[in-house]
């Protein structure tokens, strides 16, 4: 999934990432469910994930607190509010803005290029357009569980040290999905990521 490969990217450059679920204003009870089992899954991953509503400023502050004196990327897919969390942070800025398209039930492109902006409080934050795919190049099979922090603790223990989770024995990474210490959703998304696969978010199943 996108998110996945996107964190891995960010992990391989010493990036520092925070999932961050916008529009809870509008969200019905099954996205509800979704989305906590989702912060669930990463915050148990090491990521800190923060739920807000750029159009009714509910955590904004929150936002405002972690981007202060930083320069911070906005990344996700078209629809998701990135230029109406960038119009909260920074007053009278008055980027663009769109709503889902009803036709297609995606979200509409309002950002064509990449531009950064100084925050009031310190810092610039960078809008991006919307992204539809996120590929990653220059990665090898072996080291991409490395990128995922909750599978790089426990490969150490795994028999082989190139490893690739997948199908060699007394692997510590496949005990630790079987015993709950790594989410089997993370686990697909890494060996969809090593064997070239895509999984949606609207795949993924609440149990």
């Amino acid at each position: 999934g996108f998110i996945d490969r996107f964190l891995v990217t960010a992990e391989a450059y010493f990036i520092p990432s925070v999932i961050i679920f916008n529009k809870i204003d509008i969200y019905d009870n099954r996205t509800k469910a979704l989305s906590e089992e989702i912060r669930r899954i990463y915050e148990n991953a090491g990521y800190e994930c923060l739920h807000i509503s750029a159009k009714e400023g509910i955590n904004i502050d929150k936002v405002k607190t972690l981007l202060s004196n930083k320069i911070s990327l906005l990344s996700g897919h078209s629809g998701v509010g990135k230029s109406e969390l960038i119009n909260k942070l920074i007053p009278g800025l008055n980027l663009k803005t769109g709503d889902i398209s009803q036709y297609h039930s995606k979200g509409k492109h309002t950002t064509t290029f990449a531009e950064m902006f100084p925050l009031p409080g310190g810092g610039f934050i960078i809008d991006t357009p919307g992204i539809k795919e996120f590929g990653m190049v220059n990665f090898q099979k072996e080291e991409v569980s490395l990128f995922f922090p909750e599978m790089k603790k426990l490969s150490i223990n795994c028999q082989f040290n190139n490893c690739t989770h997948e199908h060699e024995p007394k692997c510590a990474v496949k005990e630790g999905v079987e015993k709950g210490l790594i989410s089997p959703v993370r686990y697909q998304n890494y060996l969809n990521i090593i064997n070239g696969r895509e999984m949606e978010i609207e795949d993924w199943e609440l149990d």
